[in-house]
């Protein structure tokens, strides 16, 4: 049994008495991870259009993922102190009510258009969702018994894959497919606004209404309050810094892929998608439509291996999923960057499969022996979300860089369609190494890492 605020986690705690059906609870909170995979997802095809409204390099338009995902860096650690003011149930309902105001942000980013107040709005609507992840991904984790953690966690993600598997193809058929036709660019900033202000924003209302008048169980045994002394530090147990930075790197990795791929697909040597258009510029723009319709199958692939991982991990040790995952994802990254055609592109959409289940093991891992620090750990897990802001950039920045120096003729800043994305893509493959060594090394708590054997 693991031991969480002094108190074995077993039969003796209510939170995780296997007699309690906590089924409701965790359907309401599934569907928190259902509308924030939704909506993060939609960054991805936001990408591509931003570089044909504004003009965008390929570093440019990553700015998207980085105000995106640097909320989760600066909300965070008060996401967590909110949770110890007003309690988790309460944190959940102002972090739909901020989400509500971004998305409601989105009506006046499109009409003028402007991409500073994109940014501003897809950064609001982090902060938002940020607090729903600190508050409903610990929740998840300890409303049960402890051995099944990361099988509760990787079953309530596999929803939240559902929704990044559905709306980036809703978004590509929407946005993107009148971005590259003959048609004004007013019907796809209409398109914007249909997604984000007239469905999400009223879907978003009636989630708040729901967690208002839903009774949630309490969790005493991981939460504490302002002013409360606890004997402990999230210091002393180094999974979880080490956790924190396998959470940077895969998120970073996750998301430098899933961001890439409308570009990547979208090469000639890649997806040959368009083959009737002589000019290179042209069937670039005319393949994007096309390709950012497979984003969905890496997101599908990622929802497929959560609700097989639920299983597994009734079954399999944690750590030892984890390694292989991340074998699996760094092997395929590596076969993509060094071929061509349908086995590079394949071969990248089949990452998600094996991202699947590294978020929810690197996060209970992170918090587990945690006790009534587990909002703090989660705080902490959550600020290092921030990865998806850094790396995605920098592979960007590296596709651009190699654009420029073997193309140097191009002019079409919007969509730089050299193969620079394609080496670039490299870089995931080295965050997949760090994760093999978290699996195997890092993620041990302390229960087992400082284990005194008995004298015989």
């Amino acid at each position: 049994m693991a031991i969480v605020g002094g108190k074995k986690l077993g039969s003796s705690t209510s939170i995780n008495q296997t007699a309690t059906n906590y089924g409701p609870a965790l359907a309401v909170l599934t569907t928190l991870f259902f509308i924030w995979g939704s909506l993060t997802s939609l960054n991805d095809v936001l990408i591509p259009f931003a570089q044909h409204v504004f003009n965008l390099r390929l570093a440019a338009s990553m700015l998207i993922q980085t105000a995106f995902f640097s909320a989760y860096f600066i909300f965070s650690i008060p996401s967590a102190r909110i949770i110890d003011w007003i309690g988790y149930k309460r944190a959940i309902i102002v972090g739909l009510s901020t989400m509500v105001a971004a998305c409601l942000l989105f009506y006046p980013a499109a009409r003028i258009p402007s991409f500073p107040f994109f940014l501003t709005a897809l950064m609001i609507l982090a902060a938002g969702i940020t607090v729903l992840q600190v508050a409903a991904n610990p929740y998840v984790a300890v409303l049960g018994r402890a051995e099944t953690a990361s099988s509760r966690l990787n079953l309530t993600q596999a929803f939240n894959s559902l929704g990044t598997t559905v709306f980036p193809w809703i978004g590509a058929r929407l946005i993107l497919g009148e971005t590259v036709s003959a048609a004004a660019q007013s019907a796809s900033q209409e398109a914007v606004i249909k997604l984000y202000v007239y469905f999400f924003a009223v879907v978003l209302v009636l989630l708040a209404i729901l967690f208002a008048v839903f009774r949630l169980p309490k969790m005493e045994t991981a939460e504490h309050h302002l002013g409360q002394k606890i004997e402990d530090s999230i210091w002393k147990h180094p999974n979880l810094p080490l956790g924190a930075i396998g959470i940077f790197v895969y998120v970073g990795a996750e998301v430098a892929i899933g961001s890439s791929i409308a570009n990547y697909l979208a090469l000639n040597n890649i997806g040959h998608f368009v083959s009737d258009v002589s000019d290179p510029v042209a069937r670039y723009h005319a393949a994007l439509a096309v390709a950012a319709r497979y984003i969905s199958w890496y997101w599908g692939g990622a929802m497929i291996g959560r609700f097989i991982g639920s299983a597994v991990l009734q079954k399999v040790k944690t750590s030892q999923v984890l390694a292989f995952s991340s074998i699996m994802a760094a092997l395929l990254v590596t076969v993509s960057v060094v071929s061509s055609g349908w086995l590079a592109m394949w071969s990248i959409l089949a990452v998600g499969l094996f991202n699947s289940i590294m978020f929810p093991c690197i996060f209970t891992s992170g918090i587990s022996e945690l006790g009534q620090l587990t909002g703090d750990g989660s705080g902490i897990l959550n600020m290092a979300i921030v990865g998806g802001a850094i790396i995605p950039w920098m592979v960007g920045k590296i596709g651009d860089v190699i654009n420029h120096a073997y193309y140097p003729g191009m002019t079409q800043g919007e969509t730089s369609w050299g193969q620079g994305i394609h080496y670039a893509l490299l870089m995931p493959a080295i965050c997949y190494l760090y994760i093999l060594f978290y699996a195997v090394s890092g993620s041990k708590p302390n229960s087992e890492r400082y284990r005194v054997e008995a004298p015989s």
